[in-house]
């Protein structure tokens, strides 16, 4: 039977959406099928993909409700299904809290569920402080100078490793 990955997101500026069609890319040219649905999309049943991934954006300390919610409704068939789960954070830029093990956000969301995946992972995401609202520019301004972060600049910064988003979609085709 042919593998085919359903990959689910929640994405607040488009980061993880972009991690997510990497990772597609990668596993369609591995040469398996790939189904891709947006949090406020999906329609499916878990239990027919061989490998089910969730991706997950934070905002303000958070991942989006929604996830949790997914995740609740759906936990029977996230745990008879090979699963896969990442966040995407601005925190993860620092090597000390770029693994799951070691950032806070995904501790605290593995903390709060029942679910636990096959595979875990955490991504460094990108700023853009010229696309956000004047509000939220502030906001995470001040979050990134609090945490040693760039403050001034007009240019996004995009922190992802690409390289680790390849390794992680290699080792979803062996989940």
């Amino acid at each position: 039977m042919e593998k085919t990955v359903g990959i689910l997101y929640s994405s607040v500026d488009g980061q993880t959406l972009k991690i997510c069609k990497e990772i597609v890319t990668h596993i369609e040219n591995a040469g398996f099928k790939t189904e891709l649905f947006d949090i406020n999309d999906f329609q499916s049943s878990i239990s027919k993909y061989s490998i089910f991934v969730i991706g997950a954006s934070i905002r303000y300390g958070k991942h989006n409700k929604k996830v949790t919610e997914f995740i609740e409704t759906h936990k029977n068939e996230l745990e008879n299904t090979n699963s896969a789960f990442f966040s995407v954070n601005l925190v993860a830029r620092k090597p000390e809290k770029s693994h799951y093990n070691t950032n806070p956000y995904v501790i605290k969301f593995f903390n709060a569920t029942t679910w636990q995946p096959k595979l875990i992972d955490v991504f460094a995401g990108r700023v853009d402080y010229q696309s956000y609202s004047f509000v939220d520019r502030m906001l995470i301004k001040l979050i990134m100078k609090m945490t040693n972060g760039p403050t001034k600049t007009n240019q996004p910064i995009e922190f992802t490793d690409w390289n680790r988003v390849k390794a992680f979609s290699q080792k979803i085709l062996t989940t």
